[in-house]
């Protein structure tokens, strides 16, 4: 929005617009005290395994999450606070109208960031006519590392290399 002139295309994949109706905003919204008075948040185990089962479970690959758990770990069992602020008070952040190069918003089927009514009302305000909003199946929250990851790339890789409009 801010250097619109820098972006030759855009994919929004886990994207949240106002969290209306979205269960795991609505979560977050009762929690604006507890955000607004510590800066960190608990982070462990059951916090990266969360990421994968909290819209539902068995979307990801067991090793998968405790490679990542592992990972992660190693850098403290607390994370700011402030993107749940953000998101539990501070919606809309991206206004729409102001995106004026293509844009593919990526849905999973499973993810309680967001509700279907508010991405698609995001994604027909785009101004932008040579845009996708792509609805995949069997994907949840972090589509990207899920089991079905493969379908998401695919999406992704359809978009980037689409081909250019031609003039008459």
């Amino acid at each position: 929005m801010v250097e619109p002139q820098r972006v030759e295309r855009l994919i929004l994949h886990a994207f949240t617009y106002t969290g209306e109706n979205a269960p795991e905003i609505e979560r977050r919204r009762k929690q604006v005290d507890f955000y607004k008075a510590n800066s960190r948040r608990p982070f462990g185990i059951a916090q990266v395994q969360n990421i994968f089962d909290r819209d539902v479970a068995g979307k990801a690959d067991p090793a998968l999450v405790k490679a990542l758990a592992d990972y992660e770990l190693k850098f403290g069992d607390s994370v700011p606070s402030g993107t749940y602020l953000d998101m539990a008070v501070n919606m809309p952040m991206v206004d729409p109208l102001k995106l004026k190069c293509p844009v593919c918003l990526i849905r999973a089927e499973h993810d309680g960031n967001a509700s279907e009514e508010e991405l698609l009302r995001f994604y027909s305000l785009l101004p932008n006519r040579d845009k996708q909003h792509v609805m995949i199946a069997g994907l949840a929250h972090a589509g990207g590392l899920g089991i079905n990851r493969h379908r998401m790339w695919h999406v992704v890789h359809a978009f980037l290399t689409y081909p250019p409009m031609r003039s008459a």
